[in-house]
């Protein structure tokens, strides 16, 4: 009898130098403007919260961001193109949750192209709402600008540090 073998979910793991090249070609290939190899180094160089989604040794997806005193800033998520629609960037996004109230953070921000509306449902399905915009934040076709929505998610908070100090 032939044991059949199921393939290893993907695994996180903190993103490192040896990673970029691989996620600097997903940016290439999700993004018009994507983020140079040079965005990623600056970014692990300062110690943000970078991470990448691996199956089978292959970089499928990560995500950037950055504390900012009692906040979590997303910059950058993404899901390799041939990858998307499989529940990877709700992954990313529980991650990032979890990271963030463990690590007693009040919100997660972040901005999204007004255009991309596959990336604005799945964030609004998340629970996050459109509480601004930044007007001309991203590079568009043509050297124009295009609106960045901005969007955040209110963390509750837990009911050890809620109380009102009746017990």
């Amino acid at each position: 009898m032939n044991a059949v073998q199921t393939p290893e979910p993907a695994r996180l793991a903190p993103m490192t130098v040896s990673h970029v090249d691989a996620v600097a070609a997903i940016e290439a290939q999700a993004y018009a403007f994507p983020w140079s190899r040079g965005n990623f180094i600056d970014s692990l160089a300062a110690g943000y919260l970078a991470e990448v989604l691996v199956e089978r040794d292959q970089v499928i997806a990560y995500h950037v961001a950055m504390k900012v005193v009692d906040e979590l800033h997303l910059l950058n998520i993404t899901v390799a193109p041939p990858q998307q629609g499989r529940g990877h960037a709700v992954r990313l996004l529980d991650h990032l949750v979890r990271q963030a109230r463990d690590s007693g953070l009040r919100a997660i921000w972040l901005e999204v192209r007004e255009s991309n509306a596959r990336a604005r449902g799945v964030y609004e399905r998340y629970g996050f709402d459109i509480v601004g915009r930044r007007p001309g934040y991203y590079p568009a076709p043509g050297g124009l600008r295009e609106d960045a929505l901005l969007m955040s998610l209110l963390l509750p908070v837990s009911a050890a540090e809620g109380h009102d100090g009746l017990v």
